[in-house]
């Protein structure tokens, strides 16, 4: 895609209709992955299409990804996205980037130079959870984390995504500019108070002056994202490849489907990402959860238990009337009745067109990619639901099995004996306490004892410990595809 221009591409591509040459960076983005270019990057795009504005984004990979980086630069910052629906893949060529930049090209100063200038009104990010650097037991920053201690040692250099944005944040108070908006596009619950409390914390053990400042200038929308965007692979890059005409190494496929809900509290203004389908709301949170509990808890379910069972991809397992039954009834029975959403929203119809998803042939997303970190994933799709049920005193046996289905997958090994590739940043932890009870239900309460994971309130509750270990004995004696046909 170096040389891009339509003659070089098939006649089916969508190209950017709008002058590229206008757009400023006005966005600075963390974290140039695959779910923020088809995601973030793609609505932006549309955006420009329909507004003409001149709300360009430059993306920041501060670690790793740096042949990403190079690869979007030699490709005047253009790359594809390929949305493969059942019945067809429509292929668009996104030119809402601008620049891009890496530490180990531009320098940390550059970075921090750029995320300072007058322009910028939204540094946003797709960090992941580990980017928070916050302790999961107790939400607050992890003052042990080495990325924290190497930066309150070095906070004009900093390595951290927090470390970045309060500096930046300082430079812009120390020259009178107007801050920026903070916005987390990471698929964590309320992820603007996330990062809200760590970037404070950081602030406030570097200078209690500029944390003030930060929380009484600087605002943090939460929002809520949905697309499933599977990890490129050779075999995706090589059919977008035929798709457009042209090789692009930053290409990305993904679902026809997208939702972006946004709180609409930006301190120096926004685009109207609203044209292109996203929705301004006062209160993100009942949709996040919504999102979280019904279709990230039954993905997770469908990952550990799926990967067992044998299914490499989430269309796997659909094509198995079990899992497929299951992963509905976990949303409609287990999640569903848990949340407190607005009067109009139909639950039975999301539930369905999450099952039309996840069915999807054409996308090849891996149970194993989906049920990495786990031990940062459950607290948030399965604890909410949990704790209703346990109040409630109703049934909860599809979160009960996919706990155990975790507990089961962690262990290692599958259930032909090969081994399982486990990764999760309590991997060492987890290995440690199945390896001391191998398979046995006696690694129940020892893994529900993890109160990272696990709050007392769960994790020691006979009821939530009595369900998992049925569930899990049922895994060992059994397999996967029974338990979850017991269903």
């Amino acid at each position: 895609m170096k040389d891009i221009s339509n003659s070089l591409l098939n006649s089916n591509v969508s190209v950017p209709t709008y002058d590229r040459s206008t757009l400023k960076s006005r966005i600075v983005h963390l974290g140039f992955g695959a779910f923020h270019r088809a995601h973030q990057g793609l609505f932006t795009d549309l955006m420009l299409s329909e507004t003409g504005s001149d709300w360009g984004i430059c993306e920041v990979n501060l670690f790793g990804g740096e042949a990403l980086i190079q690869a979007l630069r030699a490709q005047n910052h253009l790359y594809t996205v390929a949305e493969k629906g059942a019945q067809g893949t429509d292929v668009k060529v996104i030119g809402s980037v601008t620049e891009s930049m890496h530490p180990n090209f531009d320098g940390t100063e550059a970075i921090l130079e750029k995320m300072a200038e007058p322009q910028v009104a939204i540094v946003s990010m797709t960090i992941t959870e580990k980017g928070y650097c916050t302790d999961s037991a107790t939400g607050q920053l992890d003052k042990n984390n080495p990325l924290i201690i190497n930066d309150l040692a070095n906070p004009t250099q900093p390595t951290s995504a927090l470390g970045y944005l309060v500096q930046a944040l300082r430079l812009r108070r120390e020259r009178g500019l107007k801050p920026f908006t903070v916005m987390s596009c990471d698929n964590v619950q309320e992820n603007g108070h996330v990062a809200k409390a760590a970037i404070l914390e950081f602030a406030q053990l570097l200078d209690p002056e500029l944390r003030d400042w930060i929380e009484t200038n600087v605002t943090f929308p939460c929002t809520m994202v949905d697309r499933i965007v599977p990890a490129a692979t050779d075999e995706t890059l090589a059919e977008i490849a035929q798709l457009l005409g042209c090789e692009d190494p930053c290409g990305i496929a993904c679902e026809p489907f997208r939702q972006w809900v946004i709180e609409d509290h930006f301190v120096a203004g926004r685009p109207d990402w609203n044209v292109a389908g996203a929705e301004f709301v006062a209160d993100v949170v009942p949709y996040e959860e919504m999102k979280l509990r019904m279709l990230n808890g039954s993905h997770s379910f469908l990952a550990y238990l799926g990967y067992l069972g044998g299914y490499a991809h989430i269309s796997d397992t659909m094509t198995d009337q079990g899992y497929k039954k299951a992963a509905y009834d976990m949303m409609i029975k287990a999640q569903a009745p848990s949340l407190n959403m607005p009067g109009d929203t139909d639950l039975e119809s999301y539930a369905k067109l999450l099952i039309e998803r996840f069915t999807n042939p054409s996308l090849k997303h891996k149970t194993w990619q989906i049920a990495m970190d786990g031990s940062q994933k459950i607290p948030q799709r399965m604890g909410g639901s949990l704790r209703y049920h346990l109040k409630q005193g109703t049934d909860f046996s599809w979160i009960a099995t996919a706990i155990a289905g975790w507990m089961r997958y962690v262990a290692g090994v599958d259930e032909q004996g090969n081994a399982i590739d486990v990764r999760d940043p309590m991997s060492t932890t987890l290995r440690s306490i199945c390896d001391e009870h191998g398979l046995n239900v006696s690694v129940v309460p020892a893994l529900l004892a993890l109160e990272a994971i696990f709050p007392a309130d769960i994790g020691q509750n006979p009821q939530v410990i009595q369900a998992v270990t049925k569930a899990y004995q049922s895994l060992i004696e059994r397999g996967a595809r029974a338990t979850v046909a017991a269903l």
